[in-house]
């Protein structure tokens, strides 16, 4: 009963910060071509100037002195952290009771999944992917390195949630709130660092994020199955349609390919290398 309640309290929350912005979150829904950030000359125009930042950034800074930044980091990562935790209990509200209703199939392949309430959701989280480009301008202000992998999955995963938008995919629920649960850890764990806190899971959130995407690949893989199976009549056997357009299908299983990949890469790269310096010492 009190998850309930706080949900709804959220709710009421997100419907009043809308408000006072001009938009009416009942009346709300996504339109192509009308919706900020709905084509892909945007997207492909922010993507364009976040890559631009990136390697103009560190050609400025490098015979500058890195800039500290403490006190805007701490408000980045725990506005991250608690801003992804009130974002996963406001999907948790809306998909909880068509679980329990209508089975996992129904709410990652159902036409009916797709709902305005959720598409605002995914739209606000979608969003949220543009202001995470402030992660690697942090990095690059303050000397750091600023890896193939980081920069690769932020612009792609903006990509990403703008194609499973387009596409109206139910199954994005699946890798969004795993995505929110993770970052709820991920930044904290950064906001910890910066206060100097010496954190003894950071191998943790590696592990988390591959299991992550493990997950996402089990559900987005069967869901492109049935998509294609049942919408092109192929003589194979499936669960049944799956709403969805073909290219947010590929391109999801395409890019949470990758991530997996690079991510498993990332691990054994990172801790085979530290293991193999504590034996030498």
């Amino acid at each position: 009963m009190l998850s309930v309640q706080t949900s709804s309290s959220l709710d009421l929350l997100l419907h009043k910060t809308l408000f006072y912005f001009g938009v009416n979150k009942d009346q709300w829904s996504y339109t192509v071509g009308h919706t900020f950030g709905s084509t892909w000359t945007q997207v492909l125009s922010v993507t364009a100037i976040y890559l631009f930042a990136v390697f103009a950034g560190k050609l400025l800074m490098k015979n500058r002195k890195p800039f500290v930044l403490k006190s805007f980091t701490l408000f980045h990562n725990l506005t991250l952290s608690i801003g992804s935790a009130l974002l996963l209990l406001l999907f948790v509200e809306q998909l909880l009771p068509k679980l329990t209703s209508n089975g996992l199939f129904w709410s990652i392949c159902h036409n009916d999944a797709w709902t305005r309430k959720l598409e605002l959701l995914y739209y606000i989280n979608y969003l949220i992917k543009w202001y995470e480009f402030v992660d690697t301008i942090l990095l690059v202000l303050k000397k750091k390195n600023t890896p193939f992998l980081h920069v690769y999955h932020h612009s792609m995963t903006m990509i990403l949630c703008f194609t499973q938008l387009n596409g109206t995919t139910p199954v994005s629920w699946v890798p969004v709130t795993i995505n929110l649960f993770v970052h709820v850890i991920m930044y904290y764990y950064y906001y910890l660092t910066s206060l100097g806190v010496r954190v003894f899971w950071k191998k943790l959130v590696t592990v988390i994020q591959i299991a992550q995407f493990v997950i996402d690949l089990v559900f987005v893989y069967f869901c492109s199955y049935n998509l294609f199976v049942h919408r092109y009549n192929i003589n194979l056997p499936c669960y049944g349609s799956c709403r969805g357009s073909d290219s947010a299908a590929i391109f999801g299983c395409y890019l949470l390919s990758s991530y997996l990949f690079l991510f498993v890469k990332f691990f054994f790269d990172t801790y085979r290398s530290a293991s193999i310096k504590q034996k030498k010492q």
